[in-house]
């Protein structure tokens, strides 16, 4: 296997509702698609919200599940008042703020929080991280 990652796809409960918070209130840039299914350009890898009913039919799966589903989404920014300033942000369209930015033992600062759907997002200033 070829080391990357091409599409993360979450199964979300309102495609609609998610498609306005990742387009509006993360500003990530859409890709034209069919109405069942919403594409993100991520550099090289794309983000896809599809219905969590159809992404588990798709993988053979029931689609019950809930609470923390052991990963986390991880988005670097330039600097810890980044990191405050886009959990603020991200509140503010109705996001869970689940850890506030802090200092963390690594010498960078982060946060956490959940989207519209549970789906948990660290939010970090790493100055080591060459990707921001």
């Amino acid at each position: 296997m070829e080391p990357r990652v091409s599409l993360i796809t979450l199964g979300v409960s309102d495609l609609e509702r998610a498609t306005r918070f990742y387009a509006e209130c993360l500003g990530l840039p859409r890709i034209e698609t069919p109405p069942s299914v919403t594409f993100f350009e991520l550099g090289k890898t794309w983000l896809a919200l599809w219905s969590r009913e159809s992404l588990a039919a798709d993988a053979g799966l029931a689609p019950e599940g809930s609470g923390f589903r052991g990963f986390a989404l991880a988005h670097n920014v330039r600097s810890p008042a980044e990191v405050d300033a886009l959990l603020e942000r991200v509140a503010a369209f109705g996001a869970k703020v689940t850890k506030q930015g802090h200092p963390t033992d690594w010498g960078g600062y982060s946060g956490y929080f959940t989207d519209l759907d549970g789906f948990l997002w660290e939010v970090a200033h790493n100055p080591g991280f060459p990707h921001v």
